[in-house]
């Protein structure tokens, strides 16, 4: 097997890139953080190619996707992970930037991760595209604009890839993580409910992956809070919701 993962260096990327090399697969890891890739890379026992770059370089993607297909093979799966959360009050004019940079790292970087792969999958006839979304992509939350916007334009995308490669053999799948135990989530100042382990986040992932189920809500109980969310109506949502907890600005 060969898994191709964008942010790989931590949180829900660094226990994927752990769960597969767990399996025996070779793995192409790519992340910003080289210190970081070069540390998990000497700890997995198993072919690793590492790629120090940013998902919003889609050169740079499309490099290391070349060079991992020359080196280890066309992947079987490849995993969108790479992602980050602020929160963002958009009448802050430097908001206004880090919204920029969550829509560009949480979307474009999906984009670009699968780009360099759909054809080659497409003319092999299989291989599986796998998008990290949220359940935050199913309402808007308040102070969360950007990635609440983000993961449901993530959670769309991703749609409209399994219908275009419907029949051809490429299966795209949908994770949208409940609350995870991440260096991403340890920053929030609110309650988290059904806080899931990142290792078992992963163990169910995998499965999800190998069965090319078309969306997985992870853990399951936060499936049903997110059907309830899309049908509240607006009324009682505002109430209940306008005073939530909000994530923390990014520098604050």
């Amino acid at each position: 097997m060969r898994v191709f993962l964008t942010g790989a260096s931590s949180g829900i990327g660094e226990a994927l890139a752990r769960y597969y090399a767990s399996r025996g697969a070779s793995l192409g890891l790519l992340a910003r953080r080289a210190d970081f890739l070069a540390n998990l890379k000497s700890s997995l026992g198993v072919a690793v190619e590492v790629y120090p770059c940013d998902v919003r370089d889609l050169a740079a993607v499309k490099a290391a996707a070349e060079d991992f297909t020359a080196r280890q093979g066309l992947p079987d799966i490849v995993i969108a992970n790479a992602g980050i959360s602020h929160g963002t009050l958009v009448e802050n004019e430097s908001d206004v930037d880090t919204f920029r940079q969550i829509m560009d790292i949480n979307v474009m970087g999906i984009v670009n991760a699968f780009h360099p792969f759909i054809e080659p999958m497409r003319a092999r006839g299989s291989g599986t595209l796998v998008g990290i979304a949220s359940v935050a992509g199913y309402r808007g939350f308040p102070g969360a604009g950007a990635y609440s916007a983000s993961k449901a334009a993530a959670i769309r995308f991703c749609e409209a890839q399994r219908l275009e490669l419907r029949g051809t053999g490429v299966k795209v799948v949908t994770i949208c993580p409940g609350y995870i135990e991440t260096p991403m989530t340890e920053k929030n100042p609110y309650p988290m409910p059904f806080l899931m382990p990142v290792e078992k986040f992963v163990t169910r992932c995998g499965r999800a992956i190998d069965s090319g189920t078309s969306l997985a809500v992870i853990p399951w109980q936060m499936a049903i809070v997110a059907r309830l969310l899309t049908i509240l109506p607006n009324a009682l949502f505002d109430a209940v919701f306008s005073r939530a907890g909000r994530k923390p600005r990014a520098g604050h």
